[in-house]
This record gives C-alpha cells, structure tokens and sequence, in this order.
C-alpha cells in the first residue's frame, strides 16, 4: 500500500506542470468569454517537443521508482539469503552456502558468491573478489541513477528547441500578417511557454532524484558491504587454503608443453 501511494504521489508530482496547463487553458477567459481547452489541446500547443518531454517524463517517474525499490535494504540484502548464508557458515558448510547463494539473484548473494570462490586463495584474495563484487553492482545502479541526469540536462534544452521553433512561428506571423491575427500569435505564444516550462518541470525533480538517489545508494551499498564482511569476518582462512568451494569449471590448465605427472 505503501509504495502504491509512492507511485501516485511521483507520478502526480511529474505529471503537475501538465495539469496545471490544462486548468489555465480550459479556464474561460476573464474579459471575451474564452473557450475551454481539454488537457491534450493544451498539450497540443506546446509543439513537437512535447512528445519527447513526454518521453522523459515517463522515464523519470520508471527511473525512480525502479532506482528506489532496487536500493531499499531488503532488495540488496533479503533477509532469506543472509539467513541462509549465516547458518551455513556457522555451521561449516561452505559448498552449501556458495550454492544457496548460487541459487540466488540478490546482490547480496553476488557478493557471498563471489567471496566463497576465491576463499581457498586467501584473505586477500576473498577481501579483493568482495569488493570487486560491490564496485559492479554500484556501477550498475549508479548508471541507472545516471539517467536521471541526462534527462534533466536534455529536457531543458529540449524546451528550448520548442522556444525557438515557438518564436519562429510567431515572427513569421508577424511578418507575414502583422498583429492583425492574434489568435495565430498567442497559438505560438502558447507553444514557446509550454514548452519552455514542461522542460524545466521535469528536469527538476529528475535532478532531486539524482541526488536523493545516488546518496540513498551510498548507504545501501555501505550496508551490503559490512553484511559481506561480517560473514567472513572470522573464516578459518587456514583450513579453507586451495579448497574449490565453488567447484566452477576451470579454464587455466598446466601448459600443453608441460607433461602432466603420471598417475
């Protein structure tokens, strides 16, 4: 129910420029009695651009709920798979956790994954096979987080195509017909202030959501890392030396120069 209400509350939040176009438009005019407008009219007149503001508008509502569930603690480190990866250790069984793990799609499950198959090489080695782990799931997520970036640079500039093919518009309607038509006038008009506004509409809470994001990523990528860590806190490195725990296919064999040993 929650993230329902999150939803709507973002979707309304990006969607509010438009709808506030929509009420000045379809409001009558004080003086004149002017006529009302539906929602895709008011729409209509901000221009071509419109559609690709559209565009990122929806992606930046995809972006950040999508960015925001995969960074929540439970998404990264699901309370199943840090069970089973802690019963295993404390119970030795250090094939059955790199399966359990195998099993798994989380990122906390990468990352133990990831350690067991270098633990018989040591400390080190385990510490570096972690953090190597982490580093690619936060750049995974970061390039997510990223978009939101390269929407609210593009956008505005976007809405600023659409203002000077607005402006365009309305000085060749002047010099073609002068002041004389002003309802052709205030069409381009219209079309400069749209989308001029619906650009930096979405390109502020992208913004906000690229910081908010990225800060939030931070923390959860600092939450699985001491997770990852604490299970190997304590291995017994020294009993584990040359053990394949992830009994994966080797592809670094003797050279065929070399004789295998007989027997």
């Amino acid at each position: 129910m929650k993230k329902t209400i999150k939803v709507v509350a973002l979707a309304t939040l990006l969607l509010s420029p438009f709808t506030a176009f929509a009420a000045e438009g379809g409001a009558p005019a004080a003086h004149g009695g002017g006529t009302n407008k539906s929602f895709i009219e008011v729409l209509k007149e901000g221009g071509w651009c419109m559609y690709p503001i559209g565009l990122c508008s929806v992606a930046t509502v995809w972006l950040i709920i999508d960015v925001w569930l995969r960074t929540n603690k439970p998404k990264l480190v699901p309370e199943d798979d840090l069970a089973v990866a802690q019963q295993s250790f404390r119970s030795g069984d250090y094939v059955g956790a790199y399966q359990a793990m195998k099993a798994s799609n989380s990122p906390f499950a990468s990352v133990v994954r990831a350690g067991l198959s270098s633990v018989g090489y040591g400390k080190d080695a385990t510490e570096e096979a972690i953090v190597a782990a982490v580093d690619k799931i936060n750049s995974t997520l970061q390039t997510r987080i990223n978009y939101l970036s390269v929407i609210g640079v593009c956008t505005p500039m976007i809405g600023l195509l659409g203002t000077v093919s607005g402006m365009r518009g309305a000085f060749a309607t002047l010099g073609s017909s002068g002041i004389g038509d002003p309802s052709t006038l205030s069409a381009h008009i219209g079309e400069v202030l749209i989308a001029t506004a619906s650009g930096l509409f979405i390109a502020i809470p992208a913004f906000m959501g690229f910081y908010f994001l990225k800060n939030k990523l931070q923390s959860g990528i600092h939450g699985l890392e001491e997770e990852a860590e604490r299970l190997f806190r304590n291995a017994p490195y020294e009993y584990l030396q040359s053990a394949d725990v992830g009994q994966e296919e080797t592809f670094a064999a003797l050279p065929n120069w070399i004789e295998a040993p007989a027997g």
